[in-house]
């Protein structure tokens, strides 16, 4: 029952960050990789999902995607990179060990992203890297697997991003509340518009109805 409740709780949290994301590979070595890739994907609450030159199957991606995550969430299958489209001003985020790549716990995410991974036996292809905003690493010892490598990023996305109660100083749990969202004054288009609000006086309920003498 906690497992279920804990869960539930982080997808509120994700639920509550701007923005959106998806995450993809370009190539496939092992297809229940990319399968395991996907099902994060979708716990993490992905907007889309996607491959890039890849020979990838529901099938057999389905030993790993236990969710039927591309029944799930959006799934788009690129031929070639020049076929690549995403959202307009969606940033594209490689994740490769390359020498200039930002630190993943030092990068500051996009609202709106979708992030790339290369297959096991191999890396991205210069042409990708070259299209990339970003490109970010994992400072690991070793490299780690496709699904692995993907749940980190989109887990240091959802802990950055989203509205969780501050780290305390000390180990254990959080000692401050989470802080309530704090709605901003309205926008307008105009200075008059806004002069305008300002000047009409503030709606009056019945509590505020005058007493009769």
């Amino acid at each position: 029952m906690m497992r279920a409740e804990a869960f539930l709780s982080l997808m509120r949290q994700c639920y509550r960050m701007r923005g959106y994301f998806g995450i993809g590979v370009e190539g496939v070595s092992k297809q229940a990789n990319v399968g395991s890739l996907f099902r994060s994907a979708h716990a993490f609450g992905a907007s889309f999902v996607f491959t890039i030159a890849a020979d990838y199957t529901k099938s057999g991606g389905k030993t790993a995607d236990t969710s039927d995550a591309v029944d799930q969430v959006p799934f788009y299958a690129f031929p070639d990179l020049a076929a690549l489209a995403l959202p307009s001003g969606c940033r594209l985020v490689g994740v490769e060990l390359v020498e200039d790549a930002v630190d993943l716990p030092s990068f500051h995410h996009p609202a709106q992203a979708a992030y790339v991974l290369g297959r096991e036996r191999g890396s991205l292809t210069p042409a990708l890297l070259a299209r990339c905003d970003h490109v970010i690493k994992i400072p690991t010892r070793f490299c780690v697997n496709l699904g692995i490598a993907g749940a980190i990023v989109m887990y240091d996305r959802v802990t950055s991003l989203g509205r969780f109660a501050p780290r305390p100083v000390r180990a254990g749990g959080p000692t401050e509340a989470r802080a309530e969202h704090v709605h901003g004054r309205p926008l307008f288009r105009s200075s008059e518009r806004m002069a305008l609000h300002q000047a009409q006086p503030p709606a009056r309920g019945p509590a505020d109805q005058d007493e009769p003498a």
